[in-house]
């Protein structure tokens, strides 16, 4: 079972669902929900957080995608909302951190 984010102009998902396991059927599941869709569809993983992995695999797209998230093509990675306009993004755990530590 994988996790897939979709994702609106601005590259904010909208919604995750779970669908189809990569490269099931042969099929790239990406493209194939974000025609089905009309929008954006990226795989997420349930277990990276933080850009770790909870069970020692390998870490994907920085952190599980939630609703609100931004997606950050550069990085690769889901980003959650910034908490504070003062907060500064750690680029090694894709999370926000005050602008004072």
């Amino acid at each position: 079972m994988a996790h897939y984010a979709f994702l609106d102009g601005n590259n904010i998902v909208t919604e995750v669902i779970v669908g189809r396991d990569e490269g099931e059927l042969g099929i790239d599941w990406e493209k194939y929900y974000g025609d089905f869709r009309g929008q954006v569809c990226k795989r997420t993983s349930y277990n990276t957080r933080n850009n770790q992995h909870l069970y020692g695999g390998v870490a994907y797209r920085g952190n599980y995608a939630g609703i609100g998230y931004y997606y950050d093509t550069e990085l690769d990675a889901f980003i959650p909302p910034k908490p504070s306009e003062d907060a500064v993004l750690d680029k090694s755990t894709f999370t926000w951190r005050d602008s004072f530590s």
